[in-house]
């Protein structure tokens, strides 16, 4: 085995005050913390500032440029990028150093399994397990892209998929819950509506159906018990959503036009 060779966490935060000391905890190992904070209004920079000198102030770029301007502020050769209400298991740690000390450039990335403690109860079924995630690689061969508010790392060459897990603790609650379906649903609708997309009948009826149906019966989301079914019908409810909220866009635009 080689040295294992240095890791920037980058972190990008709002107002996470709750969840941050968590986060930060998990990936003291690393040998770099760089946080880009969107100008939190609570104590999020003052409780990053216990961790790290790298904290950076930067207006909201998005999701995935958010974390791409993270990544070029990080000094080393691997990027970990870790959201501030994740936490890396001592599992998956202690398999990141191995891994990465066996490499020898064999992989420019590695994924693992993200698991989602929701309202007091892990989640181990539906959609949200195993939620696979590439999260670590090579700074010089990866980039955040994918479609808001949904980013995904990409990577110029193979990737490897590790056991351990990483912890998500992705709602406080159900009104949470809700609130960020709301949100997402509106990201998602206008970028939809930027790309040109149409709003259809068949997609308001019959995906949210599906989506449900596909999370609670085909991945086994009712092993979960309520939460499972809460987990299917919100995720059901958001989709609706998000057809909806395309078809208003597109009603506001045509009014405009004729006013």
């Amino acid at each position: 085995m080689s040295a294992v060779p240095k890791i920037s966490a980058c972190v990008t935060t709002f107002n996470e005050e709750h969840n941050i000391r968590r986060c930060l905890d998990s990936v003291r190992w690393c040998d770099e913390i760089v946080v880009v904070d969107s100008f939190s209004s609570d104590r999020t920079v003052d409780i990053c500032k216990e961790y790290t000198d790298r904290v950076y102030q930067h207006e909201w770029l998005g999701y995935i440029g958010q974390k791409n301007l993270c990544r070029k502020l990080a000094s080393h050769e691997w990027i970990f990028f870790i959201d501030a209400d994740e936490e890396v298991s001592p599992e998956l740690r202690e398999e990141i150093l191995r891994e990465l000390a066996a490499n020898n450039g064999r992989y420019a990335g590695y994924r693992f399994p993200r698991m989602v403690n929701y309202i007091g109860r892990w989640i181990r079924h539906g959609e949200w397990y195993p939620d696979i995630k590439l999260r670590l690689f090579m700074k010089a061969r990866g980039r955040s892209g994918g479609t808001e508010p949904h980013d995904q790392v990409f990577v110029d060459g193979d990737v490897k998929t590790l056991r351990g897990k990483l912890y998500h603790y992705t709602y406080d609650d159900l009104h949470d819950h809700l609130e960020t379906m709301n949100r997402f649903s509106s990201i998602t609708a206008q970028e939809k509506f930027r790309l040109h997309a149409r709003f259809a009948w068949s997609d308001f009826l019959f995906r949210p159906a599906f989506r449900f149906f596909k999370a609670y019966l085909l991945r086994g989301g009712f092993l979960d018990g309520r939460r499972g079914f809460l987990i299917a019908l919100v995720s059901a409810f958001g989709v609706c959503m998000k057809y909806a909220k395309l078809w208003e866009l597109e009603y506001r635009r045509d009014s405009t036009a004729k006013s």
